[in-house]
């Protein structure tokens, strides 16, 4: 298979799930990258997704705008400039009951405030056009579902499953998670549940995360065969360290650790709203490091003590806060600092790090909701929250930093930000002596600050960069070591699917 000189229309090959985590995105990542090294012009697309972990990218005409990580990395593993196209809908949970949507890349307050089921006749135009100009310039399109193709109460709105493989002429994997059992029931029911016409788009069943001897499985995939006419085309085995981050909205709350002995342990907060949670994935790669995720002073506690405490980023830092609080892990935080523990907050992190956190405009506000509470203190920092949005790729470079940051002085970084808080050092303990030294700077502007030098509170360190341990550089300096590169990933990732799936399977899609 090799481009055609003018790409487009492109074929569609669909990744559907039985379930949310089946592995929908983890193997269309993977066929990206199979799809690219076979001299073919491939990009992603996902309609819409549900996940707080987003990247910037590039908004034509209009500066940076965000998508799901998981299409951000699928256009790399394709080898593609990743573009809001390929996820036109971005749904950002901030409360229980509430998403912010995020339309091409940019917040749209109108879609926030409408009804769930009403959105789609409103956003559809717009999905199709996305899709239908990305096959113009394609050869290949891989397409992620989302949650089930079988939920019925959604069926009649549906604007990412079955209405995109219909609108785009794909033949669809249809991925069931066997290690939670009953994957062939849920291979049944779910093509059961489609009407007649659309189980005809479903080419073949995949079987991930298998664990044990493949001769077990029969005569399972013959007799679905059978009932179904749909073959059992790959069964994936288990592989945790694949190095590709967990799956747009799937939180994996199990220790990692990369090779050999465990010599430092780094516990990253996991409360409700936490937000790119992905940019962690390469310190589960580093060699004797530990990255555990913990919701209690008890958690942290028994870890006999975390070397590093990382706040991570938040899509509403004024509740993850009163939780971080009701759980007493606000203390727990102070305590390991004043000991001399090393302490990081990334974005909501370093907001959460500071003195107080004001919201004149109720950015962060709702019904019944007083946004308006004090930080941590451990920062002498202020965070005002504006209405803006700063959504924006970002080069930066660290100032002269002490303590355990030190290795990182001097040190030139790129990352994305996307917030709405303002962070300034805060007057009064500007005067009273203990200022809040610049850490991190984009130009002129300050992204990271580092307590007053000397004491514990010199452990302490706040930046609005997230991407930071992407950087290789970074995980030198503090660690020693290096994860594996994004390109090593993906071409692992294509060297699994090209053993495990059937012979000429992926080919035959295209056909």
């Amino acid at each position: 298979m090799q481009s055609k000189q003018t790409p487009g229309p492109a074929r569609c090959v669909m990744v559907l799930g039985t379930t949310s985590g089946a592995g929908k995105s983890w193997l269309a990542t993977a066929l990206c990258r199979w799809y690219a090294r076979q001299g073919l012009k491939v990009a992603p697309f996902k309609a819409q997704n549900m996940s707080n972990n987003a990247r910037v990218v590039a908004a034509p005409g209009l500066g940076g705008g965000e998508i799901g990580s998981a299409q951000y990395f699928q256009a790399l593993a394709a080898r593609a400039v990743p573009q809001v196209r390929m996820n036109p809908l971005l749904l950002k949970p901030e409360r229980d009951t509430h998403s912010q949507v995020v339309l091409l890349g940019q917040v749209d307050a109108a879609l926030t405030a409408m009804p769930w089921r009403a959105r789609s006749a409103h956003v559809w135009p717009q999905v199709a056009q996305a899709l239908d100009a990305l096959r113009a310039e394609h050869d290949v399109l891989v397409i992620e579902g989302a949650g089930s193709p079988a939920e019925i109460n959604l069926a009649h709105s549906d604007i990412v499953n079955m209405r995109v493989a219909g609108h785009a002429q794909a033949r669809c994997l249809l991925v069931a998670d066997i290690d939670r059992g009953g994957a062939f029931a849920h291979l049944y029911g779910t093509w059961a549940l489609l009407p007649p016409a659309q189980r005809a788009w479903i080419h073949g069943f995949v079987l991930n995360r298998f664990r044990g001897d493949a001769a077990l499985l029969a005569p399972g995939p013959e007799l679905l065969r059978q009932m179904t006419g749909v073959p059992t085309v790959g069964v994936l085995p288990m592989w945790r360290q694949h190095g590709l981050p967990e799956e747009d909205g799937v939180f994996d709350d199990a220790a990692a650790a990369g090779a050999g002995p465990v010599r430092r342990t780094v516990a990253v907060v996991a409360y409700p709203r936490i937000s790119n949670l992905d940019e962690f994935q390469p310190l589960k790669n580093v060699p004797g490091l530990r990255l555990v995720w913990v919701r209690s002073p008890a958690q942290l506690a028994g870890l006999a003590p975390a070397d590093w405490i990382v706040l991570p980023g938040s899509k509403h830092t004024s509740s993850d806060l009163a939780w971080l609080r009701a759980q007493g892990l606000d203390a727990a935080v102070a305590a390991h600092a004043a000991a001399g523990g090393t302490v990081l907050g990334v974005c909501g992190g370093l907001q959460m790090l500071g003195e107080a956190l004001v919201d004149p405009h109720g950015v962060e506000g709702g019904a019944g909701f007083d946004a308006n509470a004090p930080g941590l203190g451990l920062l002498p920092l202020v965070t005002a929250f504006a209405p803006d949005k700063t959504v924006r790729a970002t080069q930066a470079r660290f100032g002269a930093l002490q303590g355990p940051w030190q290795a990182l002085s001097g040190l030139a970084v790129q990352g994305y930000e996307i917030r709405h808080g303002r962070t300034a050092p805060h007057p009064g303990l500007a005067r009273a002596g203990q200022p809040a030294v610049p850490a991190l700077q984009a130009g002129t502007e300050v992204l990271g600050w580092q307590a007053g030098h000397g004491g514990a509170q010199g452990n302490v360190l706040g930046v609005y960069l997230h991407g930071l341990f992407e950087n290789a550089a970074v995980l030198r300096a503090l660690f020693g070591a290096a994860a594996p590169t994004l390109e090593q990933v993906f071409d692992g990732l294509a060297d699994f699917v090209d053993r495990h799936m059937d012979a000429g399977v992926l080919e035959r899609l295209m056909c």
